[in-house]
């Protein structure tokens, strides 16, 4: 895959994003998939698992359908982004995030880049917010403080059982270091 498919998965992703914001701000969405990608770039991955980091989102937050990636970008682009995508968004958010735990107990290594990447991204973002913003950060989410502390613990607990190798076992260091400072007592 030529170097070129990344800045298209890139513009792909910005144009999918336009419109939308972060959860309780005014950053834009893209903000997110470019900080998912570039964790993975940082992490030498390859372009495929790159692609999938921009794309991550698409399938579930935007028009956009996993036809759509594999036309664009391949079937195991798609496959990735199909393996992180939830299934269900009109399911309750406690069964979309066991499923999301499920998945990574089983999912091949570059699924679980893409999905500890996210995670990290978004739990960065967390002790961002929780430094600037206090406890109202929690106030963003319809499951509090309390349900979002289980679930990121419990998927850092699966993610650093699965990732034993590089670039794995670094991102899951840094993901349970993470999750540790934002849900400190």
């Amino acid at each position: 895959m030529n170097k070129d498919i990344v800045f298209d998965a890139l513009e792909f992703a910005v144009k999918a994003h336009r419109g939308q914001y972060r959860k309780g701000t005014n950053v834009p969405y893209i903000v997110h998939p470019i900080g998912v990608g570039k964790i993975l770039i940082d992490c030498d991955c390859t372009n495929e698992v790159v692609v999938a980091g921009f794309l991550h989102d698409t399938v579930e937050d935007t028009p956009v359908t996993i036809e759509d990636i594999k036309k664009a970008f391949g079937e195991y682009v798609a496959f990735i982004v199909k393996s992180v995508s939830e299934p269900d968004k009109s399911d309750t958010w406690e069964n979309r995030k066991k499923h999301t735990i499920e998945i990574s107990k089983t999912a091949p290594l570059e699924v679980l880049l893409v999905e500890i990447a996210d995670k990290l991204d978004n739990i960065k973002g967390l002790r961002e917010a929780c430094i600037t913003d206090s406890m109202s950060v929690w106030n963003r989410f319809k499951r509090g403080k309390e349900k979002q502390e289980w679930y990121y613990r419990t998927l850092s607990q699966v993610l650093t059982e699965r990732l034993k190798q590089e670039p794995g076992l670094t991102l899951a260091r840094q993901f349970a270091s993470e999750v540790e400072w934002v849900f400190k007592e």
